[in-house]
């Protein structure tokens, strides 16, 4: 039995592409072979402290308060402390673990407060092989920016990469960071995935009808739909600026919460399209798919973006997408204005920019042909390189057996 340690500053019940990585991969490895094991922030009292999680015992540390929200803005000051503190307390929690049975390696999700935590594990254990995955899409100016301690501890910052033994990022836009920090050893680029089964499967004639009378969806309407956190900084802004620009029956679904759901409601007011904007509140990922099969176009204006799971979710569920050019999303997303030597996978739009969202929403109303060879093009392009199954196995392959021999 191969024991592996993650250091993840948040794990389930807070769900974002990272987390749903960890253990979509974790899932579909043989638990006779590998053992999981996890140390991530606590933040909510109700959560218990050792929980098994699928394939992975997740240890929750640190300070805790009552229903909280995991973002900065949100996050009690106890649990702030608590992420600052993480890198410390997630190394003395990781050495009581190993003492009591060893770990074959390390995985820090992230160069972040978790990676620390690995950094400090892998000083005092330097034999241990240490994985490093890379999921944020900032450039490293960016992290400098939002975080001031990253310029004041750079050198310190930048071993988090340079220890690792290896590196997988999940698209060449962070390969590139990486490289940028000074990182010379093993680099893969290995992207995230989709469960296609679930994404592709149909759902109930009886279902959809009920999901479309709950959100208001009537004949001839079309729904663009997006899934994100609610904060003026993912683009959902951008696209109810859109409407106006758009025919009437074109409205916009959004599932998810944030701290900015008010102020977004409030620009829907403003441009006068509130009754063209569904806000659906929190969805589980679990509801994603059905929420796509409602829906006719994908559109997320993105700012940055490592590379974007959601996009290669709508692929799967043969819903079109419009995006930003930005980040990894030119890793699997091919416009045919912009790429017109590929088969094409969607529609690019600029970022920040409405009228730029508009006419590319226009584009697939104008344009079933097009439409349909992009859905095709994408659905064939998640079967042979984005289903779960094959990443977790070419994981399994190139970085789990290969550090623990």
């Amino acid at each position: 039995m191969k024991r592996v340690l993650i250091f993840s500053l948040a794990y389930y019940p807070y769900v974002g592409g990272a987390e749903i990585a960890i253990k979509e991969i974790t899932d579909r490895l043989d638990p006779k072979e590998f053992e999981f094991e996890m140390i991530t922030l606590r933040f909510d009292k109700k959560l218990p402290m050792v929980e098994k999680v699928g394939n992975v015992t997740v240890h929750r540390i640190g300070f805790a308060s009552e229903n909280v929200k995991v973002s900065d803005r949100a996050l009690p000051w106890v649990c702030k402390v608590a992420k600052m503190l993480f890198p410390f307390t997630a190394f003395l929690k990781a050495r009581a673990l190993h003492r009591e049975k060893p770990f074959a390696m390390t995985w820090a999700m992230m160069a972040n407060h978790a990676g620390f935590g690995a950094l400090l594990f892998k000083y005092a254990n330097p034999r241990v092989p240490y994985f490093l995955e890379l999921q944020d899409g900032n450039s490293l100016a960016q992290v400098r920016e939002r975080r001031p301690i990253v310029r004041l501890l750079w050198s310190f910052y930048r071993r988090i990469y340079l220890k690792a033994d290896v590196i997988k990022a999940i698209s060449h836009f962070i390969e590139r960071l990486a490289r940028e920090v000074g990182y010379e050893g093993r680099l893969l680029v290995i992207p995230n995935g989709v469960d296609t089964e679930r994404f592709s499967a149909a759902i109930s004639a009886d279902d959809l009808a009920d999901l479309k009378q709950k959100y208001g969806k009537k004949m001839g309407d079309i729904y663009l739909f997006t899934a994100s956190r609610l904060v003026l900084s993912r683009g959902v802004e951008d696209v109810i600026r859109a409407l106006p620009l758009l025919p009437a029956h074109v409205k916009f679904l959004i599932a998810g919460d944030g701290e900015d759901r008010a102020k977004l409601e409030a620009i829907a007011r403003d441009a006068d399209v509130r009754e063209r904007v569904m806000f659906a509140g929190h969805a589980n990922h679990a509801d994603i798919p059905a929420l796509l099969k409602i829906s006719d176009i994908f559109v997320r204006p993105s700012i940055i973006e490592g590379m974007g799971s959601a996009f290669v979710e709508a692929f799967a569920a043969g819903i079109p997408v419009v995006a930003t050019p930005v980040g990894g999303i030119p890793d699997f997303l091919f416009d045919p204005k912009i790429n017109p030597d590929m088969e094409p996978t969607g529609i690019f739009c600029a970022v920040r920019d409405p009228a730029s969202v508009a006419r590319a929403v226009q584009r697939y109303i104008d344009d079933p042909v097009q439409t349909a060879r992009i859905i095709k093009n994408a659905r064939e392009l998640v079967a042979a390189r984005y289903d779960w199954n094959m990443i977790a196995q070419e994981m399994c392959e190139q970085i789990f057996t290969r550090l623990m021999v």
